[in-house]
């Protein structure tokens, strides 16, 4: 043998010793202390306490029994120890894994530091949980969510992707591969599709025998409270996204498609056993206020239930089907208004006076049919086509109520009080335009002046 060749077999020689040391089989000791620490964390914190002494008495016995002594690594242990915790509890949260290994020292500086920087590295490629947003054909909004993200992170990406599918006549949400998030994330999204206040959830903490209620609340962009709704699910579709689910289902928002989902409710948190493990405990339960219950154990079982190849395709097809209605429905009801609109500036001088113009101008900017600018050209409209200065009148000081912060407007209801003789009201009106294009530093601050100049020479 060579020089070369025996150096080779040196060095393959201590790094096969090293690796057998790195994986000696776990001690009776550390099974021990590891069960210890685990069922004292079950008693101290898992929200159901009556299942947590029970599950202490089952693996105690198991441990004297030998149970657990052909199990040589922490990953194989961990696995078994959360076999038999769901086994009794029945509950999917309940797990023990193996700690993620990180470089810098436990409860030392870099160690806050490597955990903020691997924060920003996930925040960075999770996308506050959006994996994929388009609109398919029919003009229907689509959203691959993958988790609920912690609100400072998920809320600037769902105010930015609702605003892209804001003009969208459907939508669909695909939570397939949701493994959960954060309860203020979930009611946050929900509260995009209610325009009301909606009591969603609530979870009850055992800790301090406390619950909070999520509420709908408001939301930075535009809500979307009669868009028609869809939500793909599967197996695997768990926790938050079962709750934005079972919320949508049970306040009847929401058509779900697809297969019943995996069957988790319990909030909790992640806490170390030792240096090697961890473990998830539940430490609370959802209260659905519908229901009075939650879907643990059960899953979200959708309306429409199909196999996993065709839920999109039939999600789609669905949508498109409720996307068309939902044109025709508007179409329908934005020419109704246009109609009550022209009917009521045509009797105005008859029977209608100031508030009904108003009313409907109202209904029509509610509705998004009409805006400032078209509001505006419909009493030039009036003012100087149709020589009907008392009908703009009315017309442009319904503006001014519905834009009061817009000079333009008030330069606008100041020129048809002139036409009609009130020029007292036409100069406080143009003086209103002139103030607030002081405030917004608007380019036309001296076209309000020189027309307020020209009513005060004729006063």
């Amino acid at each position: 043998m060579n020089s070369l060749s025996k150096y080779l077999t040196v060095i393959c020689f201590f790094l096969v010793s090293s690796l057998i040391a790195q994986v000696e089989p776990l001690t009776n000791e550390y099974k021990k202390a590891t069960i210890l620490e685990l069922t004292r964390l079950m008693n101290d914190f898992y929200v159901f306490p009556e299942i947590a002494k029970k599950m202490d008495e089952k693996l105690q016995a198991q441990l004297k029994a030998g149970f657990y002594d052909e199990y040589k690594s922490d990953s194989t242990f961990a696995d078994i120890l959360t076999d038999q915790l769901q086994l009794v509890t029945k509950d999917k949260h309940l797990l023990v894994r193996p700690r993620l290994v990180k470089e810098a020292a436990e409860n030392s500086i870099d160690r806050v530091f490597e955990d903020h920087l691997n924060r920003l590295s996930y925040n960075r490629s999770n996308h506050g949980g959006f994996n994929e947003v388009k609109i398919l054909e029919g003009n229907v909004g689509y959203i691959d969510l993958r988790n609920f993200a912690q609100p400072h992170e998920g809320i600037k990406h769902a105010d930015s992707y609702m605003q892209l599918l804001s003009t969208t006549d459907a939508m669909i949400i695909d939570l397939r591969h949701n493994g959960g998030g954060v309860p203020e994330m979930v009611q946050y999204f929900c509260s995009y599709f209610f325009d009301k206040e909606v009591h969603l959830n609530s979870l009850y903490f055992r800790d301090g025998d406390r619950t909070i209620d999520f509420w709908t609340q408001d939301v930075n962009g535009k809500k979307m409270p009669e868009v028609p709704l869809f939500l793909i699910v599967s197996d695997r579709t768990f926790s938050g996204a079962e709750e934005f689910s079972y919320n949508m289902q049970t306040q009847k928002r929401a058509i779900i498609v697809g297969q019943t989902t995996r069957g988790g409710a319990n909030p909790g948190k992640l806490i170390s056993l030792n240096a090697e493990l961890e473990i998830f405990v539940p430490v609370g339960m959802a209260i659905n206020p519908v229901t009075k219950t939650n879907w643990e154990g059960k899953g979200v079982v959708p309306e429409v239930i199909t196999s996993v190849e065709e839920s999109f395709s039939k999600t789609h097809e669905l949508a498109m089907i409720a996307a068309q209605k939902s044109r025709t429905d508007i179409n329908e009801r934005n020419k109704k208004l246009i109609d009550e609109l022209i009917q009521s500036i045509e009797s105005f001088e008859k029977k209608s006076g100031e508030e009904v113009i108003f009313d409907i101008l109202e209904k029509c900017v509610n509705a998004e049919i009409l805006e400032e600018g078209m509001i505006n050209a419909t009493g030039y409209e009036y003012l100087t086509k149709y020589k009907k200065s008392i009908v703009a009148e009315a017309i442009f000081k319904a503006n001014t109520m519905l834009y009061p912060n817009s000079a333009n407007v008030f330069d606008s209801y100041a020129e048809s009080l002139v036409e009609n003789g009130k020029l007292q009201e036409a100069a406080d009106s143009y003086q209103k335009a002139i103030n607030i294009a002081k405030t917004t530093d608007s380019r036309d601050l001296g076209y309000y002046q020189e027309n307020l100049k020209k009513v005060k020479d004729r006063m």
